[in-house]
């Protein structure tokens, strides 16, 4: 009976796939579910199917997409909102390694940049002021 190979079944649970994806805390070594659930609430592209007792099972198709989301988000450095731009305008089926993802990342960049500079002139106009008054 050994000698017959091992079937994947057709759907995974939560815990399995955050096994896969390596999504476990280094000091605890527990599995952060949580990560994938919050990304059920950002992303309409992963759909779980959720049975009896409330647990979640994925298909292939959910699989995928949530490795294509990580991948954008744990490897390449977009932020949520990024990820979610790039898929309004982007089939996730036609994402590949080769995008150049640039665009999603300037546009959180351009903020910070921005906001950088407003917090820099906010001091200068502080420091003016102590200036003036002192």
């Amino acid at each position: 009976m050994d000698d017959f190979p091992k079937i994947e079944t057709s759907y995974k649970t939560i815990g399995e796939i955050t096994k896969e994806l390596g999504l476990i805390n280094k000091k605890t070594g527990k599995l952060q579910t949580h990560t994938i659930r919050y990304w059920e609430t950002q992303f309409k592209q992963i759909k779980p199917v959720i049975k009896a007792g409330k647990r979640r099972y994925y298909s292939k198709k959910n699989i995928e997409n949530i490795k294509k989301i990580k991948y954008l988000l744990k490897d390449r450095g977009l932020t949520i909102k990024g990820v979610k731009k790039l898929l309004m305008e982007t089939n996730i089926n036609s994402l590949d390694d080769n995008m150049d993802l640039d665009v999603y990342k300037q546009t959180d960049n351009k903020k910070l940049i921005i906001k950088n500079k407003i917090k820099k002139i906010s001091n200068i106009i502080k420091e003016l002021k102590k200036i003036k008054n002192g």
